[in-house]
């Protein structure tokens, strides 16, 4: 593919704080390779895997209008004092799976899945692990080998 690649960066805003910090990893590892991007924001972690659908039958019903090469998923749930923790994780994490192997598409996973805000944190801050640069940098990865088995319909 001779032009850059183009990324939709999903992004669950239950937590703003830490999604404007897992946004911002993504967006400058994005920049750094020279990937073009949109941002679209959901709900919540649930929501993800829905809105990422959304726009692939948008792709196959109207032929094109908002191509992606990938996608970014980004979000965090935190653990609280009910099980709804592990619905949202389990299914969020299950649902973009089934997009990746249903569609073949590309996809970073940034969910993080913690115990509390300074886990969170850890995760999300570009000065310590960044995980949303390390997510956009799998998506990246993920398009190139799309790219190696010469499967790209643009």
């Amino acid at each position: 593919m001779s032009e850059a690649p183009h990324v939709l960066i999903v992004e669950a805003r239950y937590y703003d704080d830490i999604a404007d910090e897992l946004a911002k990893g993504a967006i400058t590892a994005l920049e750094g390779a020279g990937a073009t991007f949109d941002r679209l924001e959901v709900p919540g972690a649930f929501e993800l895997p829905g809105a990422i659908r959304m726009n692939i039958k948008a792709m196959e019903l109207v032929g094109g209008r908002k191509r992606y090469d990938g996608y970014v998923a980004l979000g965090c749930v935190i653990r609280g004092e009910t099980s709804h923790y592990d619905y949202v994780c389990g299914e969020c994490a299950r649902g973009l799976m089934d997009l990746t192997l249903d569609y073949s598409i590309a996809i970073g996973f940034g969910v993080l899945t913690v115990e509390n805000r300074e886990q969170a944190w850890a995760r999300a801050s570009m000065e310590q692990l960044d995980k949303g640069g390390t997510v956009a940098k799998a998506a990246l990865r993920m398009i190139e080998i799309k790219q190696e088995f010469g499967y790209f319909p643009r």
